[in-house]
């Protein structure tokens, strides 16, 4: 999106076209839920999608890509990704014909959250972090050991590390 929406920019001839788009990466990125209707954020975005069709259709597929992950089963998932990869090759823009590509490539490794109900690797990876961060400030201790029970105490700790 963020590409798409600078090259989209650049090609901008009128006077009008490039104010709209300038500003606007986090809310073509931002969940549409989390919009600031205080902040004329809804109100922007819909100006410049209205400007701008190429944007408007990755706008879109993109939030219907995010639906595949509301999928109740493997199935409908499995169907609703093999509509949005031949919608996103059928488009117009070119980046999304590119991103159809990369989806149905990693086609298995997408699906295969539904075999495991949803479950993600964000915590294991948040840990991993945390012990190479604990690593980086315990390059003083002289005995494994230690280090093996301050990594078991990792999850007890209130603290951010700061490394």
């Amino acid at each position: 999106m963020t590409k798409l929406r600078h090259d989209l920019q650049r090609e901008a001839e009128n006077g009008l076209g490039k104010p709209v788009l300038k500003g606007i990466r986090w809310l073509l990125l931002k969940n549409p839920d989390n919009l600031d209707d205080k902040r004329n954020e809804r109100q922007r975005l819909d100006e410049a999608l209205k400007l701008n069709e190429p944007l408007a259709t990755a706008y879109y597929m993109k939030e219907e890509l995010r639906n595949i992950w509301h999928q109740p089963d493997k199935l409908s998932a499995q169907n609703a990704l093999d509509e949005w990869v031949k919608k996103a090759a059928a488009s117009d823009v070119n980046m999304l014909k590119q991103f159809s590509k990369t989806i149905a490539a990693h086609r298995s490794g997408i699906l295969a959250y539904f075999d495991f109900n949803g479950l993600s690797t964000g915590p294991l990876e948040g840990t991993n972090n945390k012990i190479k961060t604990l690593h980086k400030m315990a390059y003083g201790f002289r005995d494994v050991e230690f280090f093996k029970l301050k990594i078991m105490a990792l999850h007890e700790t209130n603290y951010v590390l700061v490394g």
